[in-house]
């Protein structure tokens, strides 16, 4: 697996395993993925989308054969009250939010059977900047105390509000992790922002928002020349172009084929053609 350094110093899988829906197969799934070769999970201390202790065990499971701890890149996020199901928030509803922050890692911590985690992740910004910076806060305690090694950001399609916490944040967020996809113009102005602040920006949503990509007449000719799938074709591009995606596939053939990305390079012509894709205006 290949790695891209972000600016706190940390190596990062250039793909992530992303763990949302996976109910209870979560931890054969993360078992799976981790030893054919993903280094990367993403996870959540959201009950409504993720088994966060389904990944946990998986995390056991591994250590007991021979995978440590220090060699994964273990990421989870605080998800504030908006995304959380009413019925089961993993964390005090009415403590303030700083203390909400603090509650839902110590549950992190304890689903993931872990001291630290690699990546803390603000879920979505808050209604305001104000209540985002109170959440951004809370998490930078976190990092002074060692529970992360960097913290981020997902779900922020307003570039003024992004520049307004980075503005504000003593510790600058380091990922951004958005949905990739037509409707925000594939984010092209925040990425561009995002880059020169050496923010890494992590996709989700990547293949499935994107068909008409996978099955353009480029990708498709592509494919077809240096005899690898769209998919791969597709992942090939957006890392080589420093984006990190994540993808949750369920089947065994998808996920050797996609650490098979690294394994092959592309023509930079080719990979200009195809990024043009979702980088032209």
């Amino acid at each position: 697996m290949k790695n891209i350094i972000t600016s706190s110093g940390l190596a990062m899988p250039c793909l992530l395993y992303g763990t949302a829906w996976k109910k209870d197969k979560t931890a054969e799934l993360v078992t799976t993925a981790v030893k054919y070769g993903f280094r990367g999970i993403d996870t959540a201390c959201q009950p409504k989308h993720y088994n966060e202790a389904g990944v946990g065990e998986a995390i056991h499971r591994l250590t007991q054969e021979g995978i440590a701890r220090k060699d994964l890149y273990i990421q989870t996020k605080f998800t504030p009250l908006n995304g959380q199901d009413p019925l089961n928030i993993p964390y005090d509803r009415t403590a303030p939010l700083s203390e909400q922050v603090a509650q839902s890692f110590e549950v992190s911590k304890k689903n993931l059977g872990v001291s630290y985690v690699d990546g803390l992740i603000l879920h979505s910004p808050l209604e305001n900047i104000d209540r985002t910076m109170i959440v951004w806060q809370a998490m930078e305690q976190t990092y002074h105390q060692g529970g992360t090694k960097q913290i981020g950001i997902s779900n922020c399609y307003d570039l003024e509000m992004l520049k307004q916490l980075y503005e504000a944040a003593v510790i600058k967020p380091t990922v951004l992790q958005n949905r990739f996809y037509q409707d925000t113009d594939y984010d092209k102005k925040i990425r561009r922002w995002c880059q020169e602040q050496k923010i890494i920006y992590q996709s989700f949503w990547t293949l499935t928002a994107n068909p008409q990509i996978l099955s353009s007449g480029i990708v498709q000719k592509a494919a077809q020349k240096y005899q690898k799938t769209a998919i791969q074709i597709f992942f090939r591009v957006l890392v080589d172009m420093g984006i990190v995606p994540l993808t949750g596939t369920c089947s065994d053939k998808h996920m050797k084929e996609d650490l098979e990305i690294f394994t092959f390079d592309l023509p930079i012509t080719v990979m200009q053609e195809i990024a043009s894709l979702f980088t032209s205006s």
